[in-house]
């Protein structure tokens, strides 16, 4: 069976399909645009055509669970957060129930429930991955909610923390989500849990052991 990624172009989806790649691990790709598939083929990962403001329920065919990793992006109005961040991940769960998924892992953001604390920019944000993190909590489909903080391009270092009072910083690697990612998705005995995610100094293979 394989793993459903939504996002896979983003810069989290990317690393998180070639580290599956590297391990075995197998993963769809849904990609918008053909041109984006040269670089999952040259990993060997299998592309489909998909976009979350139009049809996408082929993508879930042959699939045990799917990770929702997009994001309409920091350059986007509101009109794109909440077709994409909200009523994107939202037809998704529908749809993870109607092909009886065994999970939805589900990438959020730190603080998420707490829109109006964010800064003006980032509030739609905020308020669509909260709604969309409520939503997912009454889905039937078991889900996983990670929650990282402010991303960064720093170069992973494989460890990180799922408490924030471990560490002076609100940061997480990009290349740290996608291993933790990694790790979640092989481990399928968590399931309707939620996690803070931090860089930290506990190997991300221990923190989802």
């Amino acid at each position: 069976m394989k793993t459903l990624v939504i996002g896979a172009n983003g810069q989290i989806g990317r690393q998180f399909c070639s580290l599956a790649a590297e391990a075995g691990f197998p993963v769809r790709a849904m990609i918008r645009d053909q041109a984006q598939a040269a670089y999952f083929e040259s990993l060997g990962v299998e592309t489909v055509l998909g976009d979350l403001e139009g049809e996408f329920a082929h993508a879930f065919e042959g699939c045990d669970q799917v990770i929702f990793t997009a994001g309409s992006g920091p350059h986007t109005g509101p009109d794109k957060t909440l077709m994409v961040d909200l009523h994107g991940a939202w037809r998704a769960m529908a749809l993870a129930d109607e092909f009886e998924l065994g999970r939805y892992i589900m990438v959020s953001a730190l603080r998420a429930e707490r829109p109006l604390a964010a800064p003006e920019k980032l509030r739609p944000y905020m308020a669509a991955k909260h709604a969309a993190d409520e939503l997912l909590r009454h889905a039937r489909t078991s889900h996983v909610i990670l929650k990282p903080g402010r991303l960064t391009d720093e170069e992973p270092t494989g460890k990180v923390t799922t408490d924030p009072e471990e560490v002076d910083h609100n940061m997480v690697s990009r290349g740290n989500v996608a291993r933790a990612l990694l790790a979640l998705s092989e481990n399928h005995a968590l399931r309707d849990r939620e996690y803070l995610l931090l860089d930290g100094v506990q190997p991300v293979s221990t923190v989802f052991a």
